[in-house]
């Protein structure tokens, strides 16, 4: 009896004292198997930043036997934290501050910083990123107008000149970078130049290809900034591409699962232009690094592969009239989010389903409805989305009590809330959360069945089966949340920044 209970707390003390959890990864100092990391700003009067880390399988703060009080990333100094660009396959996060202009990046397994990005330059970003590689940060900076590529392994940095440039997006393998300017028409993309186009650019802009914005540095190019619809690719009729593509205000690009395609979304009337749309783009061109490309941008034959027959109603640009200023690929899937301007003249949100199989609306039924009323925003304003547990898509918008719901109760008795839980097996509303402030930050907790968010600047946990709410007292920050991230997810798709 003796040595069949030594050898059972032999095998306990064994499976306590295991230094690995999934996918091979270190266990971290805190010990926590399932961490939420929180981006808290002015915590307290001499720190205006901090990240916290919670557990979230038991939804505290300490530790579970409350040896440690709390735990944070050691080191972290970034002013007012805004968003969190998380790479849990890196075991990595990338955390912007928007009062310092800096990318401090967030080791996971460490639970420390790494340093902070190179080559920023001292002015914010409006939008900025990191590749999955480590290697190349780009940001938009709207006051000096100007897109920058900074080289994390060289220190070098370019930066491309692009008037009113205020978003970037970048395709989840970082191969490709797409901007785009606050009321304009027109989507760009960045290219590096092998010798021989440095060479034949470097006579200046008389030089550059018709499509190109600005080369840098324009004694010796090594980058161009290029329009996607170039003015020197038209075919016989006098269209670009051959087909029907046209953006109106267009604002983000989101990438086909199998990273072929990019799904430019046009916000339309809720940026001040006439039509919102998703247009597609063939990724391919659009490679920045030299001798990965295939193909230019725009050519017939790109667009054909892309979206079909030209011509036909699966051409290039799909009108999505209830608004596209954000979205999410689920496989051929794509659910774009906006907002509609109602009658009254309030904005409402809305959300419509895609069919990539065959680049069209989902036709609407009386038992599966597209689109659906969710949660009202700012309009042209960033949201987030994500995936989680339980067929759940969460969608989290700001300044919703400025929207048609709150000003309109009597249509819309569910209420004005700015986080909607979204069912993608039944293709419905399932829960319109109560108001408690702007949804800034979502982070799925995948097999826990729960997701984390920062609400009105505070940490709440909502249930996956039924959008309830789970006690969050134990979660609470001291300061205002404003980001939130799983860095224990097992895929980097566990990110609601891209």
């Amino acid at each position: 009896m003796s040595a069949a209970a030594a050898l059972v707390a032999a095998a306990a003390l064994a499976g306590c004292g295991s230094t690995t959890y999934f996918a091979g990864r270190t266990l971290p100092p805190s010990g926590i198997a399932n961490r939420v990391m929180i981006a808290v700003q002015n915590p307290n009067p001499s720190v205006r930043g901090e990240l916290v880390i919670v557990d979230a399988y038991y939804d505290i703060r300490s530790s579970y036997n409350s040896k440690t009080s709390s735990f944070t990333i050691a080191g972290f100094g970034g002013g007012l934290p805004v968003t969190i660009q998380n790479l849990p396959e890196e075991q990595m996060g990338a955390v912007y501050g928007s009062a310092d202009g800096s990318l401090t990046f967030a080791n996971y397994a460490n639970e420390s910083t790494n340093g902070t990005a190179q080559g920023l330059g001292s002015l914010t970003s409006s939008s900025i990123f990191i590749t999955r590689n480590e290697q190349w940060v780009f940001a938009a900076n709207q006051i000096s107008h100007y897109l920058t590529a900074a080289n994390q392994v060289t220190s070098l940095s370019y930066n491309l000149g692009l008037p009113d440039i205020y978003r970037i997006s970048v395709n989840p393998g970082g191969s490709v970078v797409m901007a785009f300017q606050q009321n304009t028409n027109y989507a760009y993309y960045l290219r590096q130049l092998s010798g021989a186009q440095s060479i034949a650019y470097a006579g200046g802009s008389a030089s550059w290809p018709k499509a190109a914005i600005d080369c840098e540095p324009q004694t010796g190019p090594l980058w161009c900034l290029f329009q996607a619809q170039s003015p020197d690719h038209l075919d016989a009729t006098g269209n670009y591409y051959g087909a029907p593509l046209v953006f109106d205000h267009p604002v983000k690009a989101v990438f086909s699962a199998d990273g072929s395609t990019a799904y430019v979304l046009s916000c339309g009337p809720e940026c001040n232009g006439n039509n919102s749309s998703v247009s597609l783009l063939p990724v391919a061109p659009m490679i920045f690094t030299v001798g990965q490309q295939s193909g230019l941008l725009p050519t017939s034959a790109a667009l054909s592969a892309t979206c079909g027959t030209p011509g036909t109603t699966n051409g290039c640009t799909i009108p999505v009239p209830n608004g596209a200023s954000n979205a999410l690929v689920s496989g051929t899937t794509l659910y774009v989010v906006g907002q509609k301007l109602m009658p009254d003249g309030y904005w409402g949100g809305y959300m419509t389903r895609l069919n990539l199989a065959t680049n069209t609306v989902v036709p609407s039924t009386s038992a599966s409805p597209n689109p659906v009323s969710i949660s009202d925003g700012a309009p042209g304003a960033p949201s987030r989305m994500i995936q989680a547990d339980d067929n759940t898509l969460w969608i989290g918008m700001t300044k919703c009590t400025n929207g048609e719901r709150y000003n309109n109760p009597v249509a819309y008795p569910s209420g004005y809330g700015c986080l909607t839980m979204f069912n993608t097996s039944t293709n419905s509303v399932t829960m319109l959360e109560p108001y408690i402030g702007d949804a800034t930050g979502i982070a799925a907790v995948t097999t826990l069945h729960k997701i984390y968010t920062a609400e009105g600047g505070q940490v709440y946990i909502y249930s996956t089966v039924n959008g309830a709410s789970i006690d969050n007292q134990f979660v609470t920050v001291t300061g205002t949340a404003y980001d939130v991230a799983y860095i224990d997810a097992t895929s980097d798709a566990n990110n609601t920044v891209y």
